[in-house]
């Protein structure tokens, strides 16, 4: 008899436990309480195509491999040379080409430890004023208001895999969405049960494994378990599509505090129509700090990198993300304090902000492969068992 296995959630981590179990010869129904797949990784369907919240993958990450093999990515969007070279730094409050020099020299380094914040560590390494410029730098990777005040480690990490050159950051054409339709069509080929508008307010009843690839506060909810908690970021989005203009930067990053705006329309022009671009920002806010202030840095980042973008907006969206950008890690604490993947009684984790290592959706893609390792092994043993 074929091992069944239930799945709620269909995000990234959903699918690729999906797929996974599939192709293991499991019998998958994935259930998705919205009418469209993909979570956090939907794209919205036009005329401005936005993620929620800037998107790339890291090309050196082990799910880029795996998507990679099965034909999942698809064409990729290519950044002009000329755009690579209109990266901006705001730095003691002036647009800048380059960032410090030490920045490099930190994101090279493989000693920085679990026990002490980055801020403290690299301070010693290259000097305040460096670090903290390094730690504003590595909120696009954090989602976090201050890594500085995270663990050396973790933040030094992320400050090597977003600073490393060439940049390992890389984008589908049409964004995450067209991933996504790959997957789901990979799935549905495998024989996938794909139900969408299924909405679980309660695990279903069944002795089959079941792995929940959802945040984390909507797992609190699902089982019931007040120990699914963890720290995360808090975030400022804003999408604008401008008129275009000759001059505008690629990307402005705060070294003076944390924030990032990005033109996505650099490297794909089909995210907006003809003669309008594409830039969405994230600023991650402080602990109390409004919305209205996360608005106003990113207009300050806008002043500095997109001249005359007021008069040239045609389209503009705002929110908040809270608790919905990934696990962050305190001094002491490394991927492995973080809620397990295996739940006990055949209930498995999947997402963000679970014990699996990486960085970002890397984190949700290995959750998936261990939730489905842990669950077809568990099959095996009860079938045997009988």
């Amino acid at each position: 008899m074929a091992r069944r296995i239930t799945i709620i959630g269909g995000g990234f981590g959903g699918l690729t436990a999906a797929i996974s179990a599939a192709e293991e010869g499991a019998e998958v129904t994935l259930h998705e309480a919205h009418r469209r797949l993909g979570g956090r990784a939907r794209t919205a369907q036009g005329p401005y195509r936005t993620n929620e919240g800037p998107h790339a993958f890291y090309r050196r990450g082990p799910h880029w491999a795996w998507l990679r093999r099965r034909g999942l990515v698809g064409p990729l969007a290519r950044i002009p040379v000329g755009d690579l070279l209109r990266m901006r730094y705001r730095l003691d409050g002036r647009l800048r080409a380059l960032p410090p020099l030490g920045i490099s020299r930190l994101a090279t380094r493989r000693d920085a430890p679990v026990g002490r914040t980055f801020l403290g560590w690299a301070s010693e390494v290259a000097g305040e004023r460096t670090a903290r410029a390094a730690a504003n730098f590595v909120a696009v990777a954090t989602f976090h208001h201050d890594p500085g005040l995270l663990s050396a480690a973790f933040t030094q990490e992320r400050l090597r895999r977003a600073a490393g050159l060439p940049p390992e950051a890389v984008y589908p054409v049409g964004g995450w969405q067209s991933v996504i339709d790959r997957m789901s069509a990979r799935a549905l080929e495998l024989g996938v049960r794909i139900e969408t508008g299924s909405r679980l307010e309660a695990l279903p009843p069944t002795n089959n494994p079941i792995i929940v690839a959802t945040s984390l506060d909507a797992a609190r909810r699902l089982l019931d378990d007040d120990r699914l908690t963890g720290e995360s970021g808090r975030t400022l989005l804003l999408d604008l599509a401008v008129r275009s203009r000759r001059g505008d930067a690629f990307v402005v990053s705060d070294l003076d505090g944390t924030g990032w705006v990005e033109r996505f329309t650099a490297q794909d022009r089909s995210l907006a129509p003809a003669g309008e671009q594409l830039v969405q920002a994230q600023l991650p806010l402080a602990p109390g700090e409004s919305k209205e202030s996360g608005l106003a840095r990113a207009e300050q980042l806008l002043d500095l990198g997109f001249r005359g973008w007021r008069e040239r907006t045609v389209w503009r969206r705002t929110a908040v993300a809270a608790g919905r950008t990934g696990a962050v890690d305190r001094p002491g604490t490394t991927w492995r304090d973080r809620p397990s993947v295996d739940r006990g009684d055949g209930v498995y984790l999947v997402g963000d902000q679970v014990a699996a290592p990486g960085v970002l959706s890397e984190v949700s893609f290995g959750s998936a492969l261990e939730a489905v390792s842990l669950a077809l092994v568990r099959g095996r043993v009860r079938q045997f068992s009988r």
